[in-house]
């Protein structure tokens, strides 16, 4: 039995916090009372063996992937990989760059099967699990920097579009980062694709070699980290407009392919308050902050 797994209602009353180790969600569901609370008890008996279920498999998930890697045992470690695979080809990547993405994902499967809800999110750390009915809304707010939550504005998202996952990933973050973005966020069909795309267009977001990034090995800085001894950014300093085009133009150019392939359906890239987009973010379709209603975080 799980007994590290922290499980409380916010005290706004409607949404749910789950901790458990570096798993940390909050929930929030939309419908009858009745079924609002069994989802939120589906949610619950779900998460207290997603740790475990990780752990097992971690030495597994702390590598790097190949097209055809074997297929892991858990279901959670399944869709990270499924996630993941279609970047190996072209690039270094881990299950682990989806991890917060697929473990929304599983407990919004879980929320769902009991009944009917019109809405209903689950926030990993940014990383986001959507549910929408058609008809339905969700308005989400865009970060400048992860670490210091600011929003530059809002996607409408609308339970007829195709979009039911969103990430965000930069140097700033909670993970590392091999490139500079302040914020990568993106839009696609689940959340851990949105998850490893995130992640991918955040690293290439980058100028090689420029004397104010500086960058330290991952194992270094955490010892079990699945980057080992690749270089991951700790600062960066003020760049000049020809450079901060320069990064922001690589990281387009991956957004651009990853939505070509069909992996995504939307990016925005943050960099030292410069914004870029691909995808039907375009600038018209951003609105300001000041959006009202509320709103659910990338």
């Amino acid at each position: 039995m799980n007994v590290r797994a922290q499980i409380c209602r916010l005290p706004d009353g409607r949404r749910l916090h789950l901790h458990d180790g570096p798993i940390d969600l909050i929930i929030e569901a939309f419908g009858l009372p009745a079924e609002i609370e069994h989802a939120y008890a589906a949610a619950t008996d779900r998460f207290v063996s997603i740790l475990d279920e990780l752990c097992a498999e971690l030495s597994f998930l702390r590598r790097g992937v190949t097209q055809d890697s074997d297929r892991p045992q858990g279901i959670v470690a399944r869709k990270m990989l499924a996630a993941v695979q279609p970047y190996a080809a072209r690039h270094f990547i881990t299950p682990m760059a989806a991890v917060a993405g697929a473990v929304a994902e599983e407990i919004l499967g879980a929320m769902l099967s009991p009944g009917s809800l019109s809405r209903a999110y689950v926030n990993n750390g940014g990383d986001i699990a959507l549910h929408l009915l058609s008809g339905e809304t969700f308005n989400v707010g865009m970060v400048e920097r992860p670490d210091r939550p600011s929003l530059f504005g809002t996607a409408r998202i609308s339970g007829d579009d195709l979009i039911r996952g969103i990430a965000t990933s930069g140097w700033r973050g909670r993970s590392f980062s091999l490139g500079i973005a302040d914020a990568v966020t993106v839009l696609a069909d689940t959340a851990s694709a949105a998850d490893a795309a995130a992640t991918i267009i955040a690293n290439a977001v980058d100028l090689a070699d420029h004397p104010g990034i500086r960058r330290a090995r991952a194992c270094d800085l955490a010892p079990d980290s699945d980057l080992g001894e690749r270089l991951v950014t700790t600062s960066v300093a003020p760049l000049s407009s020809n450079e901060i085009r320069q990064a922001l133009d690589s990281g387009i150019r991956e957004a651009e392919l990853s939505l070509t392939l069909g992996l995504i359906h939307s990016a925005a890239i943050h960099l030292q308050g410069e914004i870029r987009t691909v995808g039907a973010l375009a600038p018209n379709a951003l609105m300001l902050s000041s959006t009202s209603g509320s709103l659910v975080h990338a």
